[in-house]
This record gives C-alpha cells, sequence and structure tokens, in this order.
C-alpha cells in the first residue's frame, strides 16, 4: 500500500446521492476485487480518511472506478470532484476476494445496496458470474446497466418496483440459482441471511464487511468483528476489518 495523489478522470452522479467517480492512481495494477482505498479530505479540520470499496479495476489506464454513497461532509467534499483535480489516498487496503480461487468456476454475487460496486470488480475476474442484488428502489438501481450486461442476473427490489418484491435472499429463494461459491457485500442483516442459505446449501461463502474506519491499516483495532477463532493479532474472538479483511470466509466471523 502507498500513499499517493490520484488524478480525477471523471465523476458522475448515477443515482440521488450515488456517484461513479474515476481515478488514475499509481497503484491500480496492483488492486484486487474486493479491496478499498481511502479519500482523505482536502479540509484540514477532517484528518480521517474515508474508505471507498473498488467498483472496477482497468489496468490499461492505470485507474480505479469507485461508486459511493453521500453519507456526510468528506463523502460530500468528494463529489465536487471534477476531471484534472486531484486527491491523496491510501491503498490499496485489505484482502479481496479469492477470485483466483474461482475463477473458472461458477460464483454467485450478491450484493445490497451500497455492496454493490465491488461485485462488479469480482465479475471482470470471473468466468461464470451470476449476479443477485438488492435496491430499495427502480430510483436507487445504479450500475444496472453493467450488471444486466452478464447473461445471469436476479433483481430485487423492497417496493417491488424492479424485478422480485423484497430482499435478494427472496430472489434467490425464488429462483435457485447453482453455484460453486458465494461471494457477498452489503448490511449486516443481508449478510447474516446470506450465511445462514450457503451453510444450508453446502456453498462455500465468503462475505465482505462493512463498518466504520479511522486509520484503514488495522493500527488502531477500531473497526473489530468477532470471529469463531482466536485471532493472532489480539489473542481474542475477534479481527480487524480493515486489515484482516474486509473479506472473510463466512464461518469465521460471528454475525450474530
Amino acid at each position: 500500500m502507498k500513499y499517493t495523489m490520484a488524478l480525477v478522470l471523471d465523476q458522475a452522479e448515477i443515482a440521488p446521492d450515488i456517484f461513479s467517480l474515476t481515478l488514475r492512481v499509481s497503484f491500480a495494477g496492483q488492486a484486487r476485487p474486493g479491496q478499498f482505498i481511502s479519500l482523505y479530505s482536502g479540509d484540514g479540520a477532517r484528518l480521517l480518511p474515508r474508505p471507498i470499496s473498488i467498483c472496477q479495476i482497468d489496468e490499461g489506464r492505470s485507474a480505479l472506478r469507485l461508486v459511493y454513497r453521500i453519507a456526510g461532509r468528506g463523502t460530500r467534499e468528494f463529489s465536487a470532484l471534477k476531471s484534472g483535480d486531484e486527491i491523496r489516498v491510501l491503498g490499496p487496503l485489505g484482502n479481496g476476494f479469492p477470485v483466483d480461487d474461482y475463477a473458472d468456476r461458477r460464483v454467485l454475487l450478491i450484493g445490497g445496496g451500497i455492496g454493490v460496486p465491488p461485485m462488479l470488480s469480482c465479475a471482470d475476474a470471473l468466468r461464470e458470474p451470476v449476479f443477485a442484488v438488492g435496491y430499495r428502489s427502480r430510483e436507487l438501481a445504479y450500475l444496472l446497466p453493467e450488471i444486466t450486461a452478464y447473461p445471469e442476473v436476479l433483481i430485487a427490489t423492497e417496493d417491488g418496483s424492479l424485478g422480485t418484491r423484497g430482499n435478494v435472499l427472496d430472489a434467490i429463494r425464488a429462483s435457485g440459482p447453482k453455484a460453486d461459491a458465494v461471494f457477498a457485500c452489503g448490511p449486516a442483516p443481508m449478510l447474516r441471511a446470506v450465511k445462514a442459505w450457503a451453510e444450508e446449501a453446502e456453498i462455500p461463502c465468503f462475505i465482505s464487511l462493512e463498518e466504520r474506519m479511522a486509520c484503514g491499516v488495522g493500527a488502531c483495532l477500531g473497526c473489530v468483528t468477532k470471529t469463531t477463532g482466536v485471532d493472532g493479532h489480539s489473542h481474542v474472538k475477534n479481527a480487524r476489518i480493515c486489515k484482516d479483511g474486509p473479506v472473510f470466509a463466512a464461518e469465521e466471523v460471528d454475525l450474530s
């Protein structure tokens, strides 16, 4: 990982308060699906960086695409960036999904809400990706042009305005897709349901956890999660999401 100044190539609002930001960074070639980078504010009053997951990796342009939601003053500041601007970043961070182990296998990619973007970078690295994505409504169903370009896609919306009415697990249970593995990212209730479903179906499952982060490099212990085994760093049953994750084998974490 390294600190560097990233060049803004383009940015657009793709849904209400959801932005797609493409940055040229020197470490793009080292980034892996499921990793994230930290973006630093230009305001000295906001010292802590904002972690944002990688949506797509473009090694040819040395670029990373990030898709994020405005959640506070830091991300609102980022939303004003335009082509030609520069921003300080740190990355790539975290471990990412095991795409190499399943590159030639059939993988079910499950994304909910702002957990959808990392699934695109995974799909780019897999031969047989199957998408299952959940949104609140059709209006918030961002990234659909890219996702629906793949042959197998399941969509759920809470209000039933697009796809299956309900959550992403409702769409999966209705269609019963076959898969050799599951990669998932989204809110904790969704991940708990995905973990239980995968255990019942006896499918290997890997989940990306979301948490507020301070340092982003594992030093502050501000983003720990409960684990089923003893962590080698802290010697108790927890792990640092930023350093040991954000991706974990589902059976390794306690989501109760």
